[in-house]
C-alpha cells in the first residue's frame, strides 16, 4: 500500500514538472549558445537606467537562440502608481502582436481545407462585395471631395493577411476616407466582432484591393472569419488550436481572474494614448469584442513559446500547430512591384510583408541589424518581437510605453546583434 501512494506521489510530481516545463523553455548562458553575457548584459544595464529615469515605467526583455533562453530579465516597475516592482510573469496588452496569432489561426484553416486564400472575402461577408473605393478629388471650391468608384477586383483573405485588401485605420492619418473611419466610432457600445464587422462594411475602402500597404482593421475582419468557419468564438478557437497546445495559459483577450489582476503592466498616467484618440483599455472588463487585431493580452513567456513554434517550423514541445511549409510561406515576402507601400509603411525600408509579419528582404538596406529572412512586428503599447532563423534567434521584448516604442526597437536589435559573436551552430 505504502509503495503504491508512493508511486502515485512521483508520477504526480512528475507530471506537475513536465506541465511547468512545458510552459516555459530551456535556459543556458548566453555563452553556450554564441551569445556575449557582456554585450548583453549593457542592454540590460541601459534599460534598467532608463526606468530610473523615468523614461519607461518597466520592461521584460527574453533573448532566446538554439531553443534556449539566454537572457530573461525584468526592470523598473510594474505599475508606476503602486511602485510594485516587474515581475517576468508581468501580463501586458500585447496590442498588434495580436495579429500574428490571429494569422496563423486563419492558416490553420486553410492546411484544415475550409478555405483558401485566393477566396473573395465576401464569400464569408457578402457585405464585402457592397463596399467601394473612396477617392479624393478637388472640388468646385478647392476642398477635396470624396467620389466612390467600383473596386477593380474583389478583396482576398491573401489581401486581409498582408494588409493590401483596401481597408485603413482611423487613427493614422487625414484623409477623408480615414476620417470617416474615425468618425464611424466602430468601437462604441462593446460591439460583438459580427457587429464591429457589420459597422466597418458600411465604410468605403481607402484604396484599390491588392494595390497597396496599408495598416488596417484587415485582421480583425479575419478574427470574424475565423467565428463564421468554425461557429466559435476567436478565443474559443485559438485557445483549442494554439494557445492551450504551447500552453500559453496568460494569453487571452481579457484578465478576469482576479488573481491574475495584480500581474497587469501599467503605463505611466501621461502615455496613455495610442494614435488619435485611442487610450489603453483595461483587461480587467470583460469586452464582447474579440479583436483579432489588437484586442489580447499575455506574458513575455507565453508569446516566446509562440515564437519558438515558428522558429521551429510550426511545432513545440510535440504539439503541432502549422505544417513547416506553411510557416515558410506565411514568413516570405507577399508584396512585389505591383503594392506600393502606402503612406505609412510600418515595415520600413528593406522590409516587405507576408502573411501577418514584416518580412527582411536583404542583409543591408534596412537601417538596423538583421539577417535576411527575419519576421518581426509590435505591439502599439510597447511590444515587439522578431523570428531570425538564419542565427536561429528570437527576441521578444515587452513595455506599456507608447511614446518610446520607436526609439528602443532598432536601438534593442543593435545591442542583441551586437552580442551575438559566434555563427549559428559553432
Amino acid at each position: 500500500m505504502k509503495r503504491s501512494i508512493a508511486l502515485l506521489a512521483l508520477l504526480l510530481w512528475l507530471s506537475t514538472v513536465a506541465l511547468v516545463h512545458a510552459q516555459t523553455l530551456p535556459s543556458v548562458k548566453p555563452e553556450q549558445v554564441g551569445l556575449s553575457s557582456e554585450r548583453l548584459g549593457r542592454l540590460v544595464s541601459m534599460l534598467r537606467n532608463d526606468s530610473e529615469k523615468g523614461q519607461i515605467p518597466g520592461a521584460i526583455l527574453l533573448v532566446a537562440r538554439q531553443g534556449k533562453i539566454a537572457l530573461f530579465e525584468s526592470v523598473g516597475v510594474l505599475d508606476p502608481k503602486s511602485k510594485a516592482p516587474m515581475t517576468k510573469d508581468a501580463i501586458f496588452r500585447i496590442y498588434s502582436m495580436s495579429k500574428p496569432i490571429t494569422s496563423v489561426a486563419i492558416m490553420t484553416l486553410v492546411e484544415d481545407g475550409k478555405i483558401a486564400l485566393g477566396d473573395p472575402v465576401a464569400k464569408y461577408i457578402p457585405q464585402v462585395a457592397e463596399m467601394q473605393v473612396g477617392v479624393e478629388k478637388p472640388g468646385a471650391d478647392g476642398k477635396p471631395t470624396l467620389e466612390l468608384v467600383a473596386p477593380r477586383r474583389p478583396m482576398s483573405l491573401q489581401d486581409l493577411l498582408r494588409h493590401t485588401s483596401g481597408l485603413t485605420y482611423g487613427i493614422f492619418g487625414n484623409t477623408l476616407v480615414k476620417k470617416q473611419y474615425l468618425d464611424a466610432k466602430l468601437f462604441v457600445g462593446d460591439p460583438t466582432n459580427a457587429e464591429f464587422v457589420d459597422r466597418l462594411v458600411k465604410l468605403p475602402l481607402a484604396s484599390q484591393p491588392g494595390t497597396m500597404w496599408d495598416y488596417s482593421h484587415s485582421t480583425d475582419v479575419l478574427g470574424r472569419i475565423v467565428e463564421i468557419v468554425t461557429n466559435k468564438s476567436l478565443y474559443e478557437f485559438e485557445k483549442e488550436r494554439i494557445l492551450d497546445p504551447l500552453g500559453m495559459k496568460d494569453t487571452a483577450f481579457d484578465v478576469t481572474d482576479k488573481a491574475k489582476q495584480a500581474r497587469i503592466a501599467e503605463p505611466f498616467p501621461n502615455d496613455v494614448t495610442i494614435g488619435t484618440d485611442t487610450t489603453f483599455f483595461d483587461p480587467r472588463v470583460p469586452q464582447r469584442w474579440q479583436s483579432g487585431g489588437g484586442g489580447m493580452v499575455g506574458t513575455v513567456m507565453d508569446y516566446a513559446r509562440f515564437c519558438q513554434m515558428l522558429l521551429n517550423g510550426g511545432t513545440l514541445d510535440g504539439k503541432r500547430i502549422l505544417g513547416p511549409k506553411t510557416v515558410a510561406y506565411m514568413t516570405a515576402d507577399h508584396l512585389d512591384g505591383s503594392v506600393a507601400p502606402g503612406p505609412l509603411y510600418l515595415p520600413g525600408v528593406g522590409f516587405g510583408f507576408g502573411l501577418g509579419f514584416a518580412v527582411r528582404r536583404e542583409a543591408g538596406v534596412a537601417n538596423v541589424q538583421g539577417s535576411t529572412g527575419e519576421f518581426n512586428w509590435g505591439g502599439a503599447g510597447g511590444t515587439f518581437f522578431w523570428v531570425d532563423p538564419k542565427e536561429d534567434l528570437f527576441v521578444v521584448y515587452a513595455m506599456q510605453s507608447p511614446k518610446q516604442r520607436v526609439y528602443y526597437r532598432p536601438v534593442l536589435k543593435n545591442m542583441i546583434y551586437s552580442a551575438v559573436v559566434k555563427p549559428n551552430g559553432k
